[in-house]
């Protein structure tokens, strides 16, 4: 027998499920995870409407660099790939933001040069890129991991 119960919304949780964030992905591989099929970090799951623009896009951007990771072998680290511009790959060794609209990525570019990126939060476009570790490096970086663990303590992730 189904149960054909109506659930009925007060109408704070209409207002709360309206701010909170909503993601959808589908793949044509069903065994590709999607960044939304992993534990989302507790930060991710507070109400949009309490952060900034780029506070909001620093945390997404953490969420997909840490999938993307969970894909990679281990002769492979994330890199950026950046469109518009002749910026080349950068190897991601720090993210952050600056209230309100600010993201700004930290690494070396193809030619271990020492890389920043500033980005305003309107111009964000990103291309997550496997790029091949160091030969000298026994193991690849996994900066998403690092991060996403700042998102799930208790920690500001702004530091």
């Amino acid at each position: 027998m189904t149960d054909t119960t109506m659930q009925i919304d007060t109408s704070a949780e209409v207002m709360e499920n309206d701010i909170l964030p909503k993601c959808r992905e589908i793949h044509t591989d069903p065994n590709v995870q999607s960044a939304t099929g992993a534990s989302i970090p507790k930060a991710l799951n507070k109400p949009v409407t309490q952060k900034s623009p780029a506070q909001w896009a620093y945390e997404r951007i953490i969420m997909y660099i840490q999938n993307f990771e969970q894909q990679l072998d281990n002769e492979h680290e994330v890199g950026l790939g950046l469109a518009g511009g002749k910026t080349g790959v950068i190897k991601i060794e720090g993210l952050g933001y600056y209230d309100p609209d600010i993201i700004t990525y930290y690494g070396l570019n193809e030619i271990g040069v020492r890389t920043q990126l500033i980005q305003h939060v309107s111009q964000l476009n990103v291309s997550l890129v496997a790029s091949p570790k160091h030969i000298d490096q026994p193991a690849p970086n996994r900066i998403g991991f690092q991060l996403a663990s700042a998102l799930d303590g208790d920690e500001d992730v702004t530091s």
